[in-house]
């Protein structure tokens, strides 16, 4: 991968992987909604090169996005651009369509024009979604690619419309495209309105709490498949270079933890002896019961495994905070 083009580079996976892919060899092209090459990195995230192209505009701009492909003449293109919080998506269905689906369909047309041109033939990795998956009766305890996809939320829905889109362009013209359905992922830099870091920094919180003193969570018994960061955009890059066109790969590790599960490690590692209490306004209305998918086929492709535990991404979370 000699030129790579990333879009949403300055969210939470792109903090992570701008600097892998250069110490990869690549010259990337950064797009970004903010100025994120002049925001400082967060602790525990690494150094941001400084030879990034970075490129500040909005995926629904029709005339930025035909720029920066003609620009970027991409060997690859990761589209990690999205509403990705849960909540933020059901809360402005419509806004959450329009930057997932509809930029996604501008970005990948303006793709498929320079290809068509002979000016750039890249390889176009979506990142996609567990949510995907729903919740489907005939779903296994493992998700295999192959499962029912059932989308249950509105952000679900439009990721599995994402990948319509990626792969309608690839049977139609060509257009090389593979989708990432990725697992929850964590570690430095994420946001404190996902799970990981906000029980995180609830814990931290208690630190100096009596035990027995409560602590505000969301729904318990949700059980999820959780990877660090670093191994999500390991697979990222694996797949840029051995994915298959047309397909869709689980990122995933297999191993599933409940919530409760995951709060007793946060809490056993930051030494506090809180009680869970219900918060209403932390419950989803629709939340998946199980979510774990199966890597066999990402592993099989690219020879990728995850490198990281749970234990590793809490600690992580821990270290980096400055709370």
């Amino acid at each position: 991968m000699r030129r790579v083009l990333v879009t949403g580079a300055s969210g939470f996976v792109g903090s992570w992987l701008l600097p892998a892919l250069v110490a990869e060899g690549a010259e990337v092209f950064a797009l970004t909604m903010t100025s994120a090459s002049d925001t400082p990195a967060s602790r525990g995230v690494p150094v941001m090169p400084a030879d990034i192209h970075w490129r500040s505009g909005d995926l629904r701009d029709d005339g930025f996005v035909s720029t920066v492909v003609e620009e970027a003449a991409a060997d690859a293109v990761i589209h990690l651009a999205a509403i990705s919080h849960l909540p933020t998506a059901a809360a402005d269905p419509a806004g959450a369509w329009d930057v997932n689906v509809t930029a996604t369909a501008r970005l990948l047309h303006h793709l498929d024009r320079a290809r068509a041109a002979g000016r750039s033939d890249p390889l176009v990795l979506l990142a996609g979604s567990a949510e995907q998956y729903g919740r489907d009766e005939s779903h296994a305890p493992l998700l295999a690619e192959d499962a029912v996809q059932a989308p249950r939320t509105v952000y679900a829905a439009t990721k599995a419309a994402q990948e319509v889109l990626a792969f309608q362009c690839w049977r139609a013209s060509g257009l090389r495209t593979v989708v990432a359905r990725s697992f929850n992922h964590s570690g430095p830099g994420q946001p404190s309105r996902f799970l990981l870091p906000a029980l995180v920094a609830r814990a931290h919180g208690l630190k100096d709490a009596p035990a027995g003193a409560p602590m505000p969570v969301g729904n318990l018994s949700p059980i999820r498949d959780f990877l660090h960061v670093r191994d999500v955009v390991a697979a990222y890059i694996s797949l840029c270079q051995q994915g298959m066109p047309g397909e869709a790969y689980n990122v995933a590790s297999g191993t599933g933890w409940s919530v409760r599960e995951v709060l007793d490690r946060v809490l056993a590692r930051a030494g506090v002896r809180a009680v869970p209490t219900e918060d209403p306004s932390l419950v989803r209305p629709v939340d998946v019961p199980v979510l774990i998918g199966d890597p066999r086929k990402l592993q099989h492709a690219t020879g990728w495994r995850a490198t990281r535990s749970l234990d590793d991404i809490i600690d992580d979370l821990f270290h980096a905070e400055t709370f």
